[in-house]
This record gives structure tokens, C-alpha cells and sequence, in this order.
């Protein structure tokens, strides 16, 4: 039969309480609770493996996706590059128009556009002036603060924990 973790961990704590009820020798019991474990650490052992493997295909996936980024940046700038050039040479020779049966080629004027010369000769009322952030927790300095001594109001310090596979 194949357990789980979860079950596993069960059993081992069940079993332990048992063991903890008897009244045996403390080398014995240290012997027993060793060799309860082996089963649990086999299995956590093969579960941390799992979490391992997983995390490098993930890994390889993020290489890939950047991988196809770069490839689409690069296609999208050739197209870019292209596009200027076909313009370039139907300026040059004076050609606003070609047809053909898949589409239709145009040079046609943009709408007119701003160009800054010197920003900080515009007069303010032709400025925007962009949302303030709003103000956020500095939280390192709380925690600086909270392990002083002193209390700030609304916050804790907690102590969390995490699994490190090396």
C-alpha cells in the first residue's frame, strides 16, 4: 500500500503517542521512534525530489518563454525595419499607392504631434502633474522599531517558516 506524507506523518505521531504511553527505557524508545522515522524520511525524501523536478521545469519553461520574447521582439523589429524601408523607397520615388490582390499599400500623413524642444520653458499651466503614490508601510522600519521594544499600533512581528532544499 502507498501512503502518503500526510499519512505517513499520521501513523508516525499515532505511533509515537503509543510509545509515549508505555513504559519503556529511554534508549529503546529513542531505538523504536528511530525506525518509525525511516519510513517518513524516505518518503520526505521522494517528495522533496518531486518538488525539486518540478521546479526546474518551470525553470525551463521561463527559459523558453524568454527565449520566444526575444524571438518576437526581433521578428516584430525586422517588421518594423521593413515596413520603413517600403516607405522610405515610396517617398523617395514619389508612389502613394500600390495594389495588389492581397491588400492595399497607402502613404498617408499621421496626425500632427507635440515635439518638446525645452520642457522647462512650457508655462505650468500646461503641465500635468501626476497622482501622488499613496503613502505605503515602511515596513523595515517597523521592524526595527517592534524589535526595539516599542509598539506601533496596528502592526506584529511574526516568525513564519520555510522548507529549504539544498
Amino acid at each position: 500500500m502507498n501512503l502518503t506524507l500526510y499519512q505517513i506523518s499520521d501513523q508516525f505521531l499515532a505511533d509515537a503517542a503509543k510509545l509515549a504511553d508505555m513504559d519503556l527505557p529511554d534508549d529503546v524508545l529513542a531505538d523504536t521512534l528511530e525506525g518509525l522515522s525511516g519510513e517518513l524520511e524516505a518518503k520526505s525524501v521522494n517528495v522533496a525530489a518531486f518538488a525539486r523536478n518540478l521546479e526546474a521545469t518551470a525553470e525551463q519553461i521561463k527559459q523558453a518563454e524568454t527565449a520566444m520574447a526575444e524571438r518576437r521582439k526581433a521578428l516584430e523589429n525586422r517588421a518594423g525595419r521593413i515596413r520603413a524601408y517600403l516607405l522610405q523607397n515610396m517617398q523617395r520615388t514619389g508612389i502613394t499607392e500600390i495594389s495588389c490582390p492581397h491588400f492595399k499599400l497607402s502613404v498617408r500623413n499621421n496626425p500632427a504631434s507635440v515635439q518638446i524642444e525645452d520642457a522647462a520653458a512650457i508655462p505650468q499651466e500646461y503641465m500635468r502633474q501626476p497622482e501622488p503614490p499613496p503613502p505605503a508601510p515602511d515596513k523595515k522600519l517597523i521592524a526595527e522599531v517592534i524589535k526595539s521594544g516599542k509598539e506601533v499600533p496596528g502592526c506584529r512581528l511574526t516568525q513564519s517558516q520555510r522548507l529549504e532544499i539544498k
